[in-house]
């Protein structure tokens, strides 16, 4: 596989990130230059998919930034950990929720690893955890493909402030939580970023 491993640490402006990947997916589309797996920080944003609904914004002073991904409102910023990918499914199975299972299995097999036990779902797509017999979020995920190459990708809730996602109804679901995995247990984000390129390369060669 030849895919660029991309570490920012200063936090991405969200516009310069989204426009680095469509310079990416227009590059490999034409066949020119790697794919890529990027881990980053944004700061404080509210993205809205494609298919979110106005009634999904609580807070109705917050600014919403809207894009062309899937799914619906979400929040970014500090203390989150952030991956983008572009992926051409051209060299694998042009199957898009063979892609999603694969970006699930890196998360799911990350926290495994951390022995943090979390489980997908098909009906509300993200990484999920029951924590104190409450199903609660660990992680989101928002794709589009584009001449059958995917882009976008997901967010792990790290170390970030849950107030924020109070102003909204979080990728639309409202009869669960957030979680993040300080609350669950301390590890340094070094080593989560770690285990998970590694998950990432294992579950992305197919």
């Amino acid at each position: 596989m030849n895919i660029e491993i991309k570490k920012s640490i200063k936090p991405v402006n969200y516009k310069f990130a989204i426009n680095l990947l469509e310079k990416r997916v227009h590059n490999l589309a034409l066949n020119n230059g790697k794919e890529l797996i990027w881990f980053l920080e944004h700061k404080s944003i509210f993205t809205a998919g494609t298919n979110y609904k106005e009634k999904e914004i609580i807070d109705k002073s917050i600014k919403i930034f809207k894009t062309n991904r899937g799914g619906k409102i979400t929040w970014h910023g500090p203390g989150q950990i952030i991956c983008y990918m572009v992926i051409n499914l051209n060299k694998r199975k042009k199957d898009i929720r063979r892609f999603i299972l694969a970006i699930e299995k890196s998360v799911i097999n990350t926290l495994d690893e951390l022995n943090i036990k979390s489980f997908n779902d098909r009906e509300n797509i993200g990484i999920w955890i029951n924590h104190n017999n409450e199903i609660k979020k660990v992680a989101a995920i928002g794709i589009r493909v584009k001449k059958w190459i995917a882009f976008h990708g997901f967010s792990i809730n790290y170390s970030n402030n849950l107030e924020e996602y109070k102003k909204i109804v979080p990728c639309g679901i409202n009869n669960r939580g957030i979680i993040n995995i300080s609350n669950i247990k301390k590890v340094s984000k070094r080593k989560i970023l770690k285990i998970l390129k590694k998950n990432l390369l294992i579950n992305l060669d197919y």
